[in-house]
């Protein structure tokens, strides 16, 4: 078979047969009659082999080798190619990731775009000082998409710029709170503080839901976090959180700060004083943890309060019996 036919059944072209030749790959070996050199099957059976091992990704030198070298073991290479496969990919994927922020930030003039591009590449730098620089620069040189700032955000580790980042996202518009609900879904207890730590500071009802959410996290912190922010938002819901933190001693005055705003509330007040009364009454509750609960007590307005510290001024543990009297002092219904 001349290269002309080869070339139509096999699909790959006259001068790519002719550049196999060249370098050994595959050689016509046969004869027409008219003394011509033909392709055998043979031969086009070992050009769909090299088609097939380039369509892995070999290159024409390895796909030699693999087709020549009977002791060659494919198991190492195609491993190999496997390990540039993946790392081309990464690098790809990053290109097209950063292409779709510069598309994002809606750049005016290639200048944008160049200010857009320095901007990402420094919140990436190795210098926290030049993150920072460019989180708080963000807002006014050039427009950084939000998810950079997301993704700056949840990685940063650095307590100057990570408060940086968080402002600039802040300002950044209304798609914070919705790429920030990926952070709260991480496994990494880390990555979801840094997530609502951001949602803190973002006003609105969709930062509030997500904090909401955040109540239920399994480590204490974020649940914390959440809590002290919801409470100050007057999120009922927060309220036994804010009480574990009291008997817990975990940013127990903050916590009942927050409770004493929530109880700005007249409902929610007798709840908080009747959630605050149940756990004085749990004999599992120790002294110290009774004594601040009977703090928290003085943050709470209404009669329901008043009357909790009255029976409290006859506690057994004298401590609570004089922080309530001075309460009451304090209120003027001694």
């Amino acid at each position: 078979m001349l290269i002309g036919e080869v070339a139509r059944r096999s699909g790959v072209s006259p001068r790519m047969l002719r550049h196999y030749e060249s370098l050994g790959l595959v050689r016509p070996t046969g004869r027409t009659a008219a003394g011509y050199r033909a392709y055998t099957e043979e031969d086009i059976r070992r050009i769909f082999h090299v088609e097939s091992l380039r369509s892995l990704g070999l290159s024409l030198r390895d796909a030699g080798r693999a087709l020549d070298d009977p002791g060659f073991t494919p198991s190492g290479l195609v491993a190999d190619l496997a390990r540039r496969t993946r790392e081309r990919i990464a690098r790809e994927t990053e290109l097209l990731t950063r292409l779709r922020r510069i598309h994002a930030a809606e750049p005016a003039d290639w200048q944008e775009v160049l200010q857009v591009v320095a901007l990402l590449r420094n919140l990436r730098s190795g210098d926290a000082g030049m993150r920072q620089r460019a989180a708080l620069s963000s807002v006014d040189t050039a427009p950084v998409p939000v998810e950079a700032l997301v993704e700056a955000v949840l990685s940063e580790t650095d307590p100057h710029v990570a408060g940086a980042l968080r402002w600039a996202l802040a300002q950044a518009g209304e798609r914070g709170p919705e790429l920030l609900a990926a952070g709260l879904r991480s496994a990494l207890p880390a990555v979801r503080g840094r997530a609502v730590r951001c949602l803190v500071e973002i006003p609105g009802e969709r930062a509030t839901a997500l904090l909401r959410d955040a109540l239920g996290d399994a480590d204490p912190s974020v649940r914390r976090t959440a809590a002290l922010e919801l409470g100050a938002r007057g999120v009922a819901q927060a309220m036994p959180e804010l009480v574990g933190m009291v008997v817990e001693e975990a940013n127990d005055v903050d916590a009942a700060d927050a409770l004493g705003t929530l109880a700005g509330d007249a409902a929610v007040a007798d709840r908080v004083v009747a959630e605050l009364a149940d756990r004085l009454a749990d004999p599992a509750v120790d002294a110290s943890a009774r004594r601040r609960l009977t703090q928290a007590l003085a943050e709470i307005p209404g009669p329901a309060a008043t009357h909790t510290l009255r029976s409290l001024t006859g506690d057994g543990d004298r401590t609570v019996a004089l922080t309530a009297r001075y309460v009451l002092e304090l209120r003027g219904s001694g």
